[in-house]
């Protein structure tokens, strides 16, 4: 088994916990908050109706090679937290937990995705290591950028990545 490497991030959005998880309850929003460069699509038609059990397909493109990528909702308690696990998809594992909590009139929302993939520690360091957080930093952009906030340092908490 490849090595499990855990990325965590957190923001603080100005909007109500209802409006942020209401969001990301809607999977075709995900276009909004992943960068360009992985000519995200998915491709599970509209609606999607979210809960634990749902299946979403998608079509990526890593460093210019397109592939499919097929995610469970594993846990879903509405306001709360969701988790999809990649099925299908480049990684050997991918798990990704979101949560959510009201906090300071806005919504404090949390990531922790543990991964892991097939190369080494070079792999990681150079290729896999920086896309996942380039990723993550991006996404963190935009949710400032549609909601409000981003929390008294600006940065992005960073979890065993290397």
């Amino acid at each position: 088994m490849p090595k499990v490497h855990v990325l965590e991030t957190e923001v603080w959005l100005a909007r109500p916990i209802d409006e942020v998880f209401g969001f990301f309850s809607d999977a075709h929003n995900l276009n909004e908050i992943t960068p360009p460069m992985l000519d995200f699509r998915i491709l599970t038609p509209k609606p999607i109706p979210m809960g634990k059990g749902t299946l979403i397909d998608y079509r990526i493109s890593l460093r210019g090679f397109p592939m499919r990528w097929r995610t469970l909702i594993s846990a879903w308690e509405p306001g709360k937290r969701f988790v999809d696990e990649q099925l299908k998809g480049p990684y050997h594992l991918w798990r990704h937990e979101h949560t959510f909590e009201a906090r300071d009139g806005g919504t404090l929302c949390k990531d922790r995705v543990e991964y892991a993939h097939w190369g080494g520690p070079l792999i990681q360091r150079w290729l896999v290591g920086p896309d996942v957080t380039g990723i993550f930093e991006y996404r963190r952009k935009r949710l400032v950028e549609m909601f409000g906030g981003g929390g008294p340092d600006g940065q992005m908490a960073k979890g065993s990545n290397g």
